[in-house]
C-alpha cells in the first residue's frame, strides 16, 4: 500500500487570542467593510504585547514580517496596502475608538495618551525657571577634587572632563535631568554628590530638602539606599545630608496599588526627586511619575540606556537618550559648563535640541576597564561587533576551578552535565560552608546578613524561563547537584519574590534565604537598611526558587561570579541587549554557558526596536 504523504501545515499568523479578540470587538462596535481594518487592530495589539508603544505603519510598509519579527513564510497573509488603508478611513481615528493614528503611528489609545503627557510634562519641566545656587563652582570644586579622567572617547585616552561633575553642574540648573552610563561608571556617587550640593545650598537659604528616593523594584529600590548610605562617607563634612531619605519602590512613592485603573498619583511633597534603573521605566508609569512630580521640584532620572527596557510596553529612556554618546551640547552650554566646571565640552559640541542639553552620559568605569575580559565582552556586544565577539569566545579559556580568567566558557553539552552543578558549587563555596555552620543552630540576624551576602557572590542567570536550558530546569538541576530540593520549605531554599505584597513590605524581585530561627522556619529578607526582615514562609504564596533566575529579573543587581546560560535555540528575546544586561551584572568574573555558538552570534546581531513616538517627540519639542 502506498503511504499517504501528509499535507504540509499552512502557516499561521503568530497573533495571539487577546489580538483577535480586539480585532473581533472592534468591528463589532465599529463595523467596517475593509478586512484589511482589522488585522490593522490585531497588529496593534500584538505590537503592544511585544512591548511596542505602537504599530509603525511605515516599517510595516518597507519591511513588511520583518517589522514584526515574524518569519516571511506568514507574508503572504499579512495582506498589502495596510499603511493606505489607515490613513484613509476614519474607522481608525473616529471619536471614540481605542484607536488612534498619529502620522504613520497607529496606537492604542491609552499608549499614545502616555506619549503625549510624557511629552507635556518634559517641555513643561524643562521651560521651568531653576535658580542655579550660590558658589556653584566652589561646591563643585569641594565635592569633585580635581583630576584627570579617561572620557572614553577612541583616541582620547586623558582629559579634563569629569562627567560626573558635568552631571551635577547640569542638574543644578534644571528642573529635569536625564543621567545615563554602564555598570560601575558612578550613576549613585554622582546622585549622592548632587544631594549633597542641593542641600548645602538649601541649607544656606535656610530651608530643609525634601528628597524623594525611587526605583522600579524593590531590590533596586534596597540597592541604590545601600549605595548612597555607603558614599556618604566619601563627602565632605560640611556638605553630608544629616538625613537620607529611605528609597522605596515607584509604585509605593506614586501610591500605585493593584488592579487600579486609570487611577492618578498624588502630586510628591518633594523638591528632589531621584529614580534609579530608569531603563525599566514602562509608558504609562513614565507619564504618571512625570504627572506626580510638582513643576517646582527637580526630577533626576538614572539607568543605563543600553540595557534592557521595560517588560511593558515603551523604551523610554533609550528613546529620550538616544544620541548621548556625542553629547550634542549648545554652545551656551560649554560656555556655561566650562565657566563652573573646567571641563572643556568642545568635543562633545553639536546641535542637540533642550532635552540633549540635560543630558549627561557617564563614561568612565570603575567596575571595570573597557580592556578588561568584561568590559571587552560588554563593549563588543553593546556595539553589534560580531567579529570581536568571536575573537573573544575563541580566546576565552575552559573553566576551571584555579583559572584566574575574567571570562571563561563552560562547555556543557547538555544541561545535565555535572559541569554547571560542579560550578554551582564552588561558586557557592562560602555560602555552603555560612550554611554549614547554621546546621541545628538558630540564626541571628548578623548571620542572617552574613548568609545573604554570600550567596549575592555568585548567580546563574539564564536567557529564557522555559526548556532545557531555561529557569525552570537549570533551578532543578542546580538544586539537585546541591543536595537540595526547588520546593518546599527547608533550612537554606533561596527565593525570589515573584510578585508585589504590600502587606509584607516585599517586591517583585527581592531575594530571600529561608534559615532557622527563634520561632521555627523563617525566610529572612534584607530590609535595605542594614538590617533584616523575617517572614513566615506559609505567608510567602508568590515566590520561587532561586539557584538560577532570568536575565530580566536581575536588572538591578550586582554579583561577583555570573554564570551566563543561553538556550540551544534562537529565541526572540535573546538580543544584544539581554547579553549586555547579563554580562554586565558580574563585577568580577564572568562564566559563558553556550551550547550552541551560532545562537549567540545570532544574539549579538539582534537589536531590540521598539516602535514608539518619542523619539521624534525629541527632536520635535526639545529642538533649538
Amino acid at each position: 500500500m502506498k503511504p499517504v504523504e501528509a499535507k504540509a501545515q499552512a502557516p499561521q499568523l503568530p497573533l495571539t487570542g487577546l489580538d483577535t479578540a480586539f480585532a473581533k470587538y472592534l468591528q463589532e462596535v465599529r463595523p467596517s467593510g475593509d478586512p484589511r481594518h482589522q488585522m490593522l487592530a490585531a497588529l496593534t495589539s500584538y505590537q503592544f504585547g511585544c512591548g511596542h508603544a505602537c504599530l509603525d505603519l511605515e516599517l510595516l510598509s518597507q519591511k513588511g514580517t520583518d517589522a514584526l519579527g515574524w518569519d516571511s513564510a506568514v507574508s503572504p497573509m499579512l495582506g498589502t496596502g495596510l499603511s493606505e488603508s489607515a490613513a484613509s478611513i476614519p474607522w481608525i481615528v473616529g471619536e471614540g475608538s481605542p484607536l488612534v493614528l498619529d502620522g504613520h503611528r497607529l496606537y492604542l489609545r491609552r499608549n499614545w495618551h502616555a506619549e503625549q503627557s510624557i511629552r507635556s510634562g518634559m517641555n513643561a519641566r524643562l521651560q521651568q525657571c531653576c535658580d542655579v545656587p550660590e558658589n556653584l563652582r566652589e561646591m563643585l570644586d569641594a565635592l569633585f577634587p580635581k583630576q584627570d579622567v579617561n572620557d572614553g572617547v577612541e583616541g582620547q585616552s586623558v582629559s579634563l572632563i569629569d562627567w560626573q561633575k558635568v552631571a551635577c553642574a547640569l542638574a543644578a540648573r534644571s528642573r529635569l535631568t536625564l543621567i545615563t552610563g554602564g555598570p560601575g561608571t558612578g550613576k549613585t556617587t554622582t546622585v549622592v554628590r548632587l544631594l549633597a550640593l542641593l542641600w548645602t545650598s538649601a541649607k544656606r537659604e535656610g530651608r530643609a530638602l525634601r528628597v524623594a528616593l525611587a526605583a522600579p523594584t524593590g531590590k533596586a529600590a534596597a540597592r541604590l539606599g545601600e549605595s548612597i548610605a555607603t558614599a556618604m562617607d566619601q563627602l565632605p563634612a560640611e556638605m553630608r545630608p544629616e538625613t537620607v531619605a529611605k528609597a522605596v519602590t515607584l509604585h509605593k512613592l506614586l501610591k500605585i496599588r493593584p488592579n487600579e485603573v486609570d487611577a492618578v498619583s498624588p502630586e510628591l511633597a518633594a523638591d528632589l526627586v531621584i529614580v534609579d534603573e530608569a531603563s525599566m521605566i514602562d509608558l504609562e508609569m513614565m507619564a504618571r511619575l512625570l504627572a506626580a512630580v510638582p513643576l517646582t521640584a527637580s526630577l533626576i532620572l538614572l539607568g543605563d540606556k543600553d540595557q534592557l527596557a521595560s517588560v511593558e510596553a515603551g523604551a523610554v529612556m533609550a528613546q529620550l537618550c538616544e544620541g548621548a554618546e556625542t553629547g550634542r551640547y549648545a554652545s551656551e552650554t560649554v560656555s556655561w559648563i566650562q565657566s563652573v566646571t573646567g571641563c572643556d565640552l568642545t568635543s562633545f559640541a553639536g546641535s542637540g535640541g533642550e532635552l540633549a542639553q540635560q543630558t549627561v552620559m557617564l563614561r568612565l568605569s570603575r567596575r571595570f576597564n573597557d580592556d578588561s575580559g568584561i568590559g571587552l565582552w560588554a563593549r563588543a556586544v553593546n556595539a553589534g561587533d560580531a567579529a570581536k565577539v568571536r575573537q573573544l569566545w575563541l580566546a576565552a579559556p575552559e573553566h576551571a576551578a584555579e583559572s584566574d580568567s575574567v571570562v571563561d566558557r563552560l562547555n556543557c553539552s547538555t544541561p545535565h552535565d555535572a559541569c554547571l552543578g560542579d560550578l554551582a558549587n564552588a561558586g557557592w563555596l562560602d555560602w555552603l560552608a555560612t550554611m554549614k555552620l547554621l546546621r541545628g543552630e538558630l540564626c541571628s540576624d548578623e548571620r542572617a546578613l552574613t548568609a545573604l551576602n554570600d550567596f549575592a557572590k555568585f548567580q546563574v542567570l539564564c536567557a529564557v524561563r522555559d526548556g532545557p536550558w531555561g529557569v525552570g530546569s537549570i533551578n532543578q538541576r542546580i538544586a539537585a547537584s546541591l543536595g537540595s530540593r526547588d520546593d518546599g520549605w527547608y533550612a537554606g531554599r533561596p527565593v525570589m519574590v515573584t510578585r508585589n505584597d504590600y502587606n509584607l513590605g516585599l517586591m517583585n524581585g527581592d531575594v530571600g534565604l529561608c534559615l532557622p530561627h527563634a520561632n521555627g522556619l523563617r525566610v529572612a529578607f534584607p530590609d535595605g537598611q542594614g538590617g533584616v526582615h523575617w517572614v513566615l514562609p506559609s505567608r510567602l504564596d508568590g515566590v520561587e526558587s532561586v539557584f538560577a533566575m532570568t536575565v530580566h529579573k536581575s536588572q538591578g543587581s550586582e554579583f561577583d561570579h555570573v554564570c551566563l546560560v543561553l538556550p540551544e535555540k534562537p529565541v526572540a528575546v535573546l538580543t544584544r541587549e539581554l547579553l549586555y544586561t547579563g554580562i554586565t551584572r558580574s563585577k568580577t568574573r564572568l562564566t559563558l554557558v553556550v551550547p550552541k555558538q551560532d545562537v549567540l552570534w545570532r544574539a549579538v546581531a539582534s537589536k531590540v526596536f521598539r516602535s514608539g513616538g518619542l523619539r521624534q517627540i525629541s527632536s520635535s519639542i526639545f529642538s533649538p
